[in-house]
């Protein structure tokens, strides 16, 4: 039985450094020409699946956690954050001088001193992540195709993401917008979180698959996912099979169906063969 498999980027498809293995694009190719479908399934938009990505042969994507379904090429659904939605929120952001950037399958959009805040914030992100040379680390480098000096003021909006000066930024978001928007963290634990974000409300992957699956008329028996961290719990929920990468977080070992090796360490091509995909 020809299967549908669906794959975060970030940590599962990617290292941390935006490297795809070799062994990855060798199974990913594999399997399709064995008959099964391949699908990303990811917080990126679609601004962020670059040229490099797309050439190793996939059937579509779930971007945006959920937001944003392409099968193909054709649009199967799109929900956004609205023009009012997205002009509140930046204001808001402004008021309290907090950087951040728009998420938009358009692009990336950076506030006006996002690059400046932002180097340190990711080269904590990268030493959290356990990365050789965190300090090389650079805005620049983890989002090569981000765009400065465009308004901020948009309606095509899947997601903003914006820095943590602390915890409480997060807890004082939610409470303005937690009635209309999805409000989360990334990128640490709890209070070692370095970004909020702001998606369209009771939004996850798991209604991303769950559209898809509805459009292709297919069966959730059909199903495999790959994840590495707590974004993908529910991404695997309704999958008939998952599998954590691991490098992943523990919540999402604790999740899967079974761990698989590190991202670097041949584990989407070893579970590959584990499922026999390939």
């Amino acid at each position: 039985m020809s299967k549908i498999i669906f794959i975060d980027v970030d940590g599962t498809l990617t290292n941390y450094e935006n490297q795809v293995p070799a062994s990855a694009v060798e199974a990913i190719r594999a399997a399709r020409a064995n008959g099964h479908k391949v699908y990303l399934c990811t917080g990126r938009s679609r601004a962020e699946i670059y040229d490099s990505i797309w050439a190793i042969g996939l059937d579509g994507l779930i971007g945006g956690n959920g937001a944003y379904v392409e099968d193909h090429g054709t649009v199967v659904s799109h929900k956004l954050i609205t023009l009012d939605q997205c002009k509140r929120v930046v204001d808001w952001l402004h008021e309290r001088g907090l950087e951040f950037y728009l998420e938009s399958n358009s692009g990336l959009y950076a506030s006006e001193h996002f690059e400046e805040r932002g180097d340190d914030v990711v080269k904590k992100y990268a030493a959290y992540k356990g990365k050789d040379r965190a300090e090389d680390f650079t805005v620049r480098k983890l989002f090569p195709e981000m765009i400065f000096g465009a308004g901020l003021y948009r309606d095509d909006l899947n997601k903003i993401s914006f820095i943590l000066d602390s915890y409480e930024d997060y807890r004082e978001a939610k409470a303005a917008f937690g009635d209309e928007l999805k409000v989360g963290t990334w990128g640490g634990k709890g209070d070692r979180a370095l970004f909020g974000d702001f998606g369209v409300k009771d939004l996850s992957k798991a209604n991303g698959i769950a559209e898809l699956l509805e459009y292709l008329k297919a069966e959730r028996a059909e199903t495999i996912a790959f994840g590495d961290s707590k974004w993908d719990i529910s991404m695997f929920e309704c999958c008939a099979v998952s599998v954590a990468m691991g490098d992943g977080e523990q919540a999402a070992k604790d999740a899967a169906t079974f761990v698989t090796d590190a991202v670097d360490d041949d584990g989407m091509y070893n579970a590959f063969k584990r499922l026999e995909l390939i």
